[in-house]
């Protein structure tokens, strides 16, 4: 799978230096046991880290595919995480956490502030700022206005209870409109064929292309400029011609996408701040 980190776009998002398990091999020429006797007990999905006094909570997550301890700010959760191998030491990864809890400290304090979907809020959309203004009576889910003041509104019907989530819906589909317009418009300059398109909402890339043709992108980027949106569609189907990162790659998303500069230090410089806005998935 070929992906769009933001892996040198951000710092906020960056793994932190890596540590290999003690996983050597034992020979042992004796019968096996039932494997009921070595089911894992039951563990913490959450340690905490002591940096100086201060204390933070890190969550864990054993992964099959791990071959090293890492860590790394989840910025839409606004939590560390520490990935490790699936038969890795749970001692050796609450050490790990343990070394850089000074690392994990510094990074969840400069993380901007979470804006909610909530009556009031300002959320961007395409680069504007919209104003949040629950209609209890109204009909509808969510819509757009301009005020005389030219003030953008993004108006939200029904239940209050149901504001966040009825704006998060209403960004998908703007983002799935964009992104299917965007993603069509360059795999007909390209001549190439995609199968489908998928949104989510990732803390580690902005978008990704596997063999098969299937192209996700974060529902996030409906908050950026649409030119930063364009970059990622180009980005994306670029791929479906060189499942690489080489020079013949970048020349054709250089040649497709005009503003593929002014897109990636729009993403250097204020990507980690979408993640402010809302709840993750």
């Amino acid at each position: 799978m070929i992906c769009l980190s933001r892996n040198g776009l951000s710092w906020l998002t960056r793994a932190l230096v890596t540590d290999k398990p003690n996983t050597k091999p034992k020979l042992d020429a004796r019968p096996k046991p039932s494997r009921a006797l070595f089911r894992r007990a039951a563990e913490p999905q959450v340690i905490t880290v002591d940096a100086g006094g201060e204390i933070c909570a890190v969550r864990v997550r054993r992964l099959r595919n791990a071959r090293r301890y890492t860590l790394r700010i989840h910025p839409a959760l606004r939590e560390a995480v520490l990935s490790m191998p699936a038969r890795g030491s749970l001692a050796e990864a609450k050490a790990f956490a343990d070394r850089h809890g000074e690392w994990i400290v510094e990074r969840l304090e400069k993380l901007p502030d979470a804006l909610p979907f909530a009556d009031g809020s300002r959320v961007s959309l395409r680069g504007d700022v919209h104003r949040i203004q629950h209609r209890a009576a109204a009909r509808g889910t969510v819509w757009t206005e301009r005020l005389e003041s030219g003030e953008r509104i993004l108006c939200v019907a029904g239940d209050a209870a149901h504001t966040t989530r009825r704006v998060r819906d209403f960004l998908k589909r703007e983002a799935r409109r964009d992104l299917d317009v965007a993603v069509r418009r360059y795999t007909d300059q390209l001549g190439v064929t995609f199968k489908r398109i998928g949104i989510r909402d990732q803390s580690s890339r902005w978008g990704s292309c596997n063999s098969d043709g299937v192209l996700s992108f974060s529902w996030r980027l409906i908050l950026a400029p649409p030119y930063v949106l364009d970059y990622l569609a180009a980005h994306e189907v670029a791929h479906l011609v060189e499942m690489n990162h080489s020079q013949a790659f970048w020349d054709i998303v250089d040649r497709i996408c005009p503003d593929m500069e002014r897109a990636k230090v729009w993403l250097a410089t204020h990507g980690n701040e979408l993640h402010r806005y809302g709840a993750q998935d």
